[in-house]
């Protein structure tokens, strides 16, 4: 298992990223593309469900779905690319996202004060960013995190 950061922790982590083409076991937790999530939506476990969005995916067709599902993972191909702030800010500030909320790909220890404070509040970091040393980040700027509803 890897380790990320949740809640200001180091943990390991317990969801399986899974691709358009993988088969999951039984009794997994599932990270699933939004496009599979949607069409299999129906015969998922609900509490084991998680959808990752990349940056040009809309949010509708999870709308009716926010208040089940447990993890929502946001995708970061590029450092650079700020499209996955606006969609944190949209699931936290104006629909109420109440689940986790992770930053993945490529995500720096520069950028996670930044990201907790658009909303997110667990990191799967670059494969070049020790997260036990990113743990730092948190304490180089004073926040108030966004508030849930």
């Amino acid at each position: 298992m890897s380790r990320l950061i949740c809640r200001g922790e180091l943990v390991e982590d317990r969801w399986r990223w899974i691709d358009d083409d993988e088969a999951p076991a039984a009794g997994e937790r599932l990270i699933l593309p939004l496009a599979r999530w949607c069409a299999q939506r129906a015969g998922l476990d609900a509490t084991r469900s998680g959808v990752w969005l990349g940056p040009d995916d809309a949010l509708a067709p999870l709308l009716p779905w926010l208040a089940t599902i447990p993890l929502i993972a946001i995708r970061f191909p590029v450092f650079t690319d700020g499209r996955g702030y606006s969609l944190a800010r949209l699931l936290r500030g104006r629909h109420g996202f109440a689940g986790e909320l992770r930053a993945v790909g490529d995500v720096l220890r520069d950028q996670l004060y930044f990201l907790q404070r658009c909303g997110f509040d667990s990191f799967a970091l670059r494969a070049d960013q020790p997260p036990d040393e990113a743990l730092a980040a948190f304490r180089d700027y004073q926040w108030e995190p966004l508030a849930r509803r």
